[in-house]
């Protein structure tokens, strides 16, 4: 039985550290398990390794400079990135990591990544306290809601002559994480699945708008997800911060009228709707064309009406699709939950307690309870969103079988 390794395309990242020694053991499992491997560093990382070791070990050249370089002419970080099944970057500084989480690309490494559109594993390396720094943490947390792997450092004697957490992890594990996103079956391949996330807006005036907190985290991540394990994806988004999943069709949105006309138009070619959109119960029944000011102490009175509902249309139109909601209650979570479940005709109801603290709107962890009916309820602990989608679309796959 072929290896999974066997003639796929990785490319291997090495940022500036004392751990860059390392990377040549990494390099030499892969490509002893059949990986083809395009070795890209940064001009920090020479300071610890030549460029000549890893070509010598890869048979390829390494991509080491934007500029000066005979190759530059052919764009080799696009053409590398449109070609590779998966990269890896080990190690990964603080340094690298804040470039990756933010969007800058300056250097063969940041550059790459930011025209890669596949599957991204991360091996930090960097002192204790570094590690625990909390711009560090947080750059690795918008990295992980994109759907980026991190293989988490371990403990030991660092550079430094400290002992700590922030010391790379054995090469043996980092090559174990490449394998297992390798072996991940498409199972999702050529599925077509429509997500809605996010916020709606409700205007009021042409300056003031009725909204809720959601950030859509939760509909990113399954759509990244989705993405990931071969599914056509169509994101209908209300209007959130975050970046586009790569691979993901985006259709904005700011109204929950519109976000109900958009699921409608795209709803026949879907297989799977999750609704995972916090869309607004109520609107203004009029919008002010000018900005409503004060009038002294007396009360501003709005008179809001009910928005579409959704998930009610979709129950009445729906003729082959798995349909999916979200619940967000702050009490009797799983009774109101399993209400929408059968009054909504779900195929399967995610349900959140938005009272807890640490979980739900604005949080990168959630804790939720998958429920199919009265006595089909699972209780899942608190993960992070994207571990969260993984699970979700497990469940989906199981009842489509």
């Amino acid at each position: 039985m072929s290896s999974p390794m066997e003639g796929r395309k990785i490319v291997l990242g090495v940022s500036g550290g004392i751990a860059a020694y390392k990377a040549v053991e990494l390099l030499r499992l892969l490509t002893k398990a059949g990986g083809e491997v395009y070795v890209v560093m940064t001009e920090n990382a020479k300071q610890f390794i030549t460029p000549l070791t890893f070509e010598a070990l890869s048979g390829r050249p390494v991509y080491h400079k934007i500029f000066d370089s005979e190759r530059s002419a052919s764009m080799e970080h696009i053409r590398a990135a449109e070609h590779a099944d998966l990269m890896v970057v080990a190690p990964a500084t603080a340094n690298t990591i804040g470039k990756m989480a933010n969007g800058l690309a300056d250097d063969p490494l940041s550059t790459l990544y930011a025209a890669f559109p596949g599957t991204v594993i991360l091996a930090p390396a960097m002192n204790d306290q570094m590690w625990a720094n909390q711009a560090v943490q947080a750059n690795l947390v918008k990295l992980k809601m994109r759907g980026v792997f991190v293989v988490e450092p371990d403990s030991g004697e660092l550079a430094c002559g400290v002992t700590g957490l922030g010391r790379l992890a054995d090469p043996q594990v980092i090559f174990d994480a490449v394998r297992k996103r390798l072996e991940q079956k498409q199972d999702w391949a050529g599925r077509r699945v429509l997500v809605t996330a996010g916020p709606t807006r409700e205007p009021i005036d042409p300056v003031r708008f009725i909204t809720n907190h959601s950030s859509g985290k939760m509909g990113y991540a399954i759509a990244a997800e989705a993405q990931k394990r071969g599914a056509v994806v169509t994101l209908i988004s209300g209007p959130t911060s975050l970046g586009a999943p790569a691979g993901v069709e985006v259709v904005p949105c700011q109204r929950a009228s519109e976000m109900r006309d958009l699921v409608m138009e795209h709803l026949e070619n879907c297989d799977v709707l999750v609704m995972t959109a916090a869309v607004g119960d109520f609107a203004p029944a009029d919008i002010q064309k000018e900005k409503i000011k004060k009038s002294g102490d007396r009360p501003l009175v709005l008179n809001l009406q009910p928005t579409p509902d959704i998930l009610k249309e979709v129950a009445a139109k729906k003729t082959h699709q798995i349909v999916v909601g979200f619940a967000a209650e702050s009490e009797n979570v799983v009774q109101s939950a399993l209400d929408k479940y059968q009054r909504k005709q779900l195929d399967l109801i995610v349900a959140n307690d938005i009272s807890a603290p640490g979980i739900g709107f604005q949080s990168d962890f959630n804790q939720v309870q998958l429920i199919r009916g009265v006595d089909n309820i699972e209780t899942l602990p608190r993960l992070p969103k994207h571990e969260i989608a993984g699970i979700l679309l497990d469940r989906i796959r199981d009842l489509s079988k």
